[in-house]
């Protein structure tokens, strides 16, 4: 499924997250698109299922909020670990990959016969400009 192929609900809590300079919790992305007939969050929460299967949107869950993926066109999902920095005063949220990371984690899992299945890190802390 592309983004073109995506459902009405789908495509407005997408532009939701995608158009939010911060990360938002369903309930948020409710009271939002109320006026475009949301009236649930089980019709939330449908659509950011899907959305993250298809690595559109992200979850970051210390602070059970979402965000839209930063490069959906690169499937950043494909390569197991994500990482995001999250501001703790203003809300920003980077995401980010790095191979030397990822790299030392699947050795780390490899050594216990550990075989994970998702990696997600969130440093949280304060970015440049709240530091």
């Amino acid at each position: 499924m592309t983004v073109q192929q995506l459902t009405r609900n789908q495509a407005l809590v997408l532009d939701a997250l995608s158009a939010s300079e911060a990360p938002l919790s369903a309930y948020t992305i409710l009271d939002k698109l109320r006026g475009d007939g949301f009236r649930a969050p089980l019709q939330v929460y449908r659509a950011l299922d899907k959305l993250q299967d298809l690595g559109l949107v992200h979850r970051l869950e210390s602070i059970n909020a979402f965000v839209a993926c930063a490069h959906p066109d690169q499937d950043c999902c494909s390569h197991g670990l994500t990482a995001f920095t999250i501001c703790e005063s203003c809300g920003k949220v980077t995401e980010f990959h790095d191979h030397m990371i990822e790299e030392r984690l699947a050795a780390f899992a490899s050594d216990r016969n550990f075989r994970p299945g998702k990696t997600t890190i969130e440093i949280r802390g304060h970015c440049a400009g709240c530091a």
